[in-house]
């Protein structure tokens, strides 16, 4: 599975990082995280707001703020 974090950098983009490394972990999955903060390449996913999530290549959340516990729904909800 790949996560990625699209976002310019701000701080609420690195939270969202930080939130789901956390939510990874707590569900015990192999994941590779990434942070994007190229803008083509945010711009490429359509995405019209930050922070937002991908996972494996499908846009999954935007422009919303996560808990661990919503980030690790979200994930479980594509396992």
């Amino acid at each position: 599975m790949e996560i990625k974090i699209l976002g310019s950098g701000c701080a609420k983009c690195k939270s969202l990082y930080e939130i789901t490394k956390q939510a990874v972990e707590a569900l015990g999955i192999e994941a590779n995280l990434v942070k994007e903060e190229d803008m083509m390449k945010i711009i490429s996913y359509n995405v019209m707001r930050t922070p937002a999530i991908v996972i494996d290549e499908k846009v999954v959340s935007q422009g919303k703020e996560h808990t661990v516990e919503s980030a690790k729904k979200l994930i479980q909800s594509l396992l």
